[in-house]
């Protein structure tokens, strides 16, 4: 950092906004979810799910979502730790490479 931009004081922050030289160029932000970088997902077996919700008690990230007779998994948020299938007594889920 130059010399000259070393302490700004807050009313001139206000007055006339960050010095233009002060602050690298802005790159576009996206939204990254933890899906996007996910390279395993977990697949439910219905007929061997008992809806015990043990996995959605487990999910770091909140994704297991409820249905009538089973849960399931929202793929956007899910980071695919596998906390989910390693919990489950009935072994109903499995994690399967993304590419799959």
């Amino acid at each position: 950092m130059s010399e000259r931009h070393t302490h700004y004081p807050a009313w001139h922050l206000k007055q006339h906004g960050v010095p233009e030289d002060l602050c690298p160029v802005a790159t576009e932000l996206t939204p990254m979810l933890p899906g996007d970088w996910r390279s395993f997902r977990p697949v439910v077996d219905r007929d061997k799910c008992v809806k015990c919700a043990v996995c959605w008690l487990y999910c770091p990230v909140q994704c297991v979502e409820e249905h009538a007779a089973w849960f399931d998994f929202n793929l956007k948020t899910c980071k695919g730790c596998g906390i989910c299938a390693h919990e489950c007594p009935q072994r109903a889920i499995i994690m399967v490479p993304e590419a799959q």
